[in-house]
């Protein structure tokens, strides 16, 4: 990995130059954030969003929603922001019910005059969460997109519906750049359970490797909820993404998190344990400094003051929006996470 010593910073056009030691690179940020329960209050009766309405056992209403769309573009709005004022350029987004709550969202005031536009599809999960996209179009123009369904299917051989994995090739200010958003199964229901979390990596694991039986130097990001630690076998062994730079083998992975969590950085709490599930993983040539163009610098787990609760059961752990049933007003259940890329220019 390139290594740039004292920096200063300026900002050249839409995109954030950093000098030192008379290396300039380019900048651009790349995250995900997972929702929690981004719901309309609109009842749609193709999945099970009873708990999400006026009349629910939510209670949500159309003000509760706006605040929500508010505190999530607060969070939004600052990913990043210490080194490109611009932000995330690429979010990828789990647990949204469908194409019309990102709408509303990347309206929001906070975050509206970065102009994100969606890659969204429908997935199959009964509860009708989806995963997505985000990007601002002055750093990425994408140029294709498909989604990927899991064909999971429990020990009775009835079909189980979960999250389609997305994914979305698109040119990075210029760069061809590959991104796999995902939202793994729950780790309730023991052993079949981790059978669906393997069933994820392993296709993660086979739409990458096509893609670099296309072209070996690929630069591919895959992200997610995964639902798992970075040293669970659905990660390091199925996936195969590595701890550390040196272990990456050509059309290997480099999970830029595993540091984290070996420092104890979490995502969430349960039963007073972190779990780092939300990670940003790598393909080699984002770190193999004989490919030229972007590669990884740093990632980091964004948690402001704000962002954790310091009241009730849950004190210490992510501010969610509901705890215990009642509306408590916090932001998500899950951490955000993002990564720097960077471009030596001339």
């Amino acid at each position: 990995m390139k290594k740039f010593g004292v920096i200063t910073f300026i900002l050249l056009a839409s995109i954030q130059i950093v000098i030192g030691q008379s290396k300039s690179v380019k900048v651009g940020v790349v995250g995900f954030y997972n929702f929690e329960n981004l719901f309309d209050t609109v009842d749609d009766p193709e999945i099970n969003d009873e708990e999400f309405l006026p009349n629910g056992d939510r209670k949500w209403t159309d003000d509760l929603y706006q605040e929500k769309l508010d505190h999530l573009a607060r969070v939004v709005s600052e990913i990043g922001t210490k080194l490109s004022p611009d932000g995330v350029a690429l979010l990828g987004v789990a647990e949204v019910e469908n194409r019309r709550v990102l709408e509303d969202f990347v309206q929001r005031p906070a975050v509206a005059n970065r102009h994100y536009e969606i890659v969204h599809y429908d997935s199959p999960d009964k509860r009708g969460i989806d995963v997505a996209l985000l990007y601002q179009p002055k750093y990425f123009k994408v140029t294709y997109s498909k989604n990927y369904p899991l064909e999971l299917y429990d020990e009775n051989g009835k079909r189980k519906y979960t999250r389609d994995i997305l994914y979305v090739a698109g040119l990075f200010d210029g760069e061809p750049l590959h991104v796999l958003v995902n939202h793994w199964s729950s780790r309730g229901g023991g052993a079949a359970a981790i059978g669906y979390r393997n069933a994820g990596a392993a296709k993660c694991k086979a739409i990458s490797d096509s893609i670099m039986m296309v072209n070996p130097n690929a630069k591919i990001i895959i992200m997610g909820d995964l639902n798992d630690d970075p040293s669970n076998e659905s990660v390091k062994k199925i996936l195969g993404a590595k701890a550390k730079q040196r272990q990456v083998k050509e059309k290997g992975f480099f999970n830029t998190m595993y540091s984290k969590y070996k420092k104890g950085f979490g995502t969430l709490a349960y039963n007073d344990a972190w779990n780092l599930f939300d990670q940003l993983i790598v393909s080699k040539a984002l770190i193999d400094e004989k490919v030229p163009g972007y590669h990884f610098y740093k990632s980091h787990v964004l948690r402001e003051d704000y962002l954790i609760q310091k009241f009730g059961h849950f004190k210490g752990y992510p501010f969610r929006t509901f705890g215990g049933g009642n509306y408590i007003g916090g932001y998500s259940d899950h951490l955000p996470v993002y990564l720097y890329l960077v471009k030596e220019v001339d």
